[in-house]
Formats: structure tokens, C-alpha cells, sequence
């Protein structure tokens, strides 16, 4: 088995994506129990999703479209063209799936569990809070 090279280590934990069934309750079960903080919500094509800040660890995003349970972690890294072709020289890209999120593309992988994590390059770190952030509102 190869080692990562530099460039496919993650960097920031930015995200926790965690499946919920009722994203309105669990808003309140987050702010009422833990005080966590409203950073954006957004309701569009069928989705209902919020992001709320808890402490000083990753943003916390609750999504209707996310099984529950399920908690995918979100790290940032800085080239995610060179992780890509790294991942699929070593055949760790099996089962990745490529997608675009507001922040920029981003790749999924599922680990040998069933577990999903996810690698993001952040070309638009704000785009959620901006378009749909309480304080812009």
C-alpha cells in the first residue's frame, strides 16, 4: 500500500454533513441544547439544509437529503485535481463520486466500513452564508 503524498492530505475540517429527517426541529435541538449559532438556511429544489456553528470545531450542516443517520466529515484540500489522480493510480478512487457543492468540486469517497468522507477545494468559501445567510437577510 502507498503512502498519501502531501497534496492528498486534508487540511481544515470545514464541514460535518449530517442527515436529518426534520431540519427545523433539529435548528432548535442544536441551538437550545448545545447554543449553537444560525450561520445559513436554505430551502430550494425540494431541500432543506442549514448550517449552524457549534463551539469552535467545523460548521454543522444538517440536511434533509442526507440519510440519517449519517455524518459525512468535509475537509478542505488544496489540489483536488492532484488528490484525484493520486487516488485513482492507487485505486482508492473506486466508488468516489465527483460533485459540485456552493463552495467548489469536491470528491466523495467511501471508506472500507460504508462510511462516506468527503474532499473539497473551496473556490467559494461564502457562497451559502452569502446568498442565504441571516445576516444578509
Amino acid at each position: 500500500m502507498s503512502a498519501p503524498f502531501d497534496a492528498a492530505l486534508p487540511g481544515t475540517l470545514l464541514y460535518l454533513y449530517v442527515g436529518s429527517v426534520d431540519v427545523a426541529g433539529d435548528l432548535a435541538w442544536y441551538n437550545e441544547v448545545l447554543g449553537a449559532e444560525l450561520l445559513w438556511r436554505a430551502q430550494a429544489l425540494g431541500a432543506d439544509v442549514a448550517a449552524v456553528r457549534v463551539g469552535q470545531g467545523p460548521a454543522v450542516v444538517l440536511a434533509d437529503h442526507r440519510p440519517v443517520p449519517s455524518c459525512m466529515p468535509i475537509w478542505a484540500v488544496e489540489d483536488l485535481d492532484a488528490v484525484i489522480e493520486w487516488l485513482e493510480a492507487t485505486e482508492w478512487a473506486r466508488g468516489s463520486v465527483r460533485v459540485e457543492v456552493p463552495d467548489g468540486p469536491c470528491v466523495v469517497l467511501t471508506d472500507r466500513s460504508g462510511n462516506q468522507v468527503a474532499l473539497l477545494r473551496q473556490d467559494r468559501p461564502d457562497a451559502m452564508q452569502r446568498a442565504y445567510g441571516t445576516r444578509a437577510r
